[in-house]
């Protein structure tokens, strides 16, 4: 079911002139982080490329250094974003960042920020999975990261992260992006809208990809 919705979104993307939401949601739209803190990446429109010059053997621990609990939800999906294609390129890296998000997710206790890192990485990791079916760029990415995390469900760990922090709508806005149109979207669409009246980078982000 995901991998066919995912599919769908790839081949509208590649037919009409794409909307700020088309394409997988959690890679193919930088989200704004304001002047905070991520992993270096090249700018522009270039969603896929990030710095030529940056080592990916530091994406683990670099992307844990600006995890951290203070750190904004929508700053926490750039970071993540960008750390999940950089992964991509190499298996060993896949592994140990989603070992790293895992690990901090299956702790006794963990948090609504541990849940959400892990739910956006194991999405991310499949988007991109699905992705090589369409676009030839992914191909060899999707081999690199040979289905390491097939076994989890990452809408689970977002709907895991939303009840710890139901008044958090920056979790209801990744939520949102990444289901269906159905009554359930809706309301998470209603609750980041709402929360967005009280938090500018929300506001920015819900402008950004058009959410409605």
């Amino acid at each position: 079911m995901k991998q066919t919705l995912i599919a769908s979104i790839a081949l509208i993307t590649l037919a009409v002139a794409a909307p700020a939401l088309a394409g997988p949601p959690f890679l193919c739209h930088p989200f704004d982080i304001g002047s905070a803190r991520s992993l270096p990446w090249s700018g522009g429109n270039d969603w896929m490329t990030g710095n030529a010059g940056y080592d990916i053997t530091n994406v683990v621990a670099d992307t844990e250094a600006i995890l951290t609990d203070s750190t904004a939800v929508p700053v926490r999906m750039e970071t993540l974003r960008r750390a999940s294609l950089y992964a991509s390129r190499n298996r060993v890296v896949a592994e140990h960042l989603l070992s790293m998000v895992m690990t901090r997710a299956e702790q006794p206790g963990s948090g609504a920020l541990a849940l959400f890192d892990a739910g956006y990485v194991l999405e991310a990791f499949d988007e991109i999975e699905a992705l090589a079916a369409y676009e030839k760029q992914f191909a060899t990415q999707a081999r690199e990261l040979g289905a390491v995390a097939r076994s989890h469900d990452a809408q689970a760990f977002l709907h895991r992260s939303q009840l710890l922090r139901p008044d958090e709508g920056a979790i209801d806005f990744a939520l949102a992006l990444m289901m269906r149109p159905s009554a359930t979207r809706a309301e998470h669409v209603r609750k980041a809208q709402s929360a967005a009246q009280r938090d500018a980078l929300l506001a920015s982000n819900l402008v950004k990809v058009q959410l409605q």
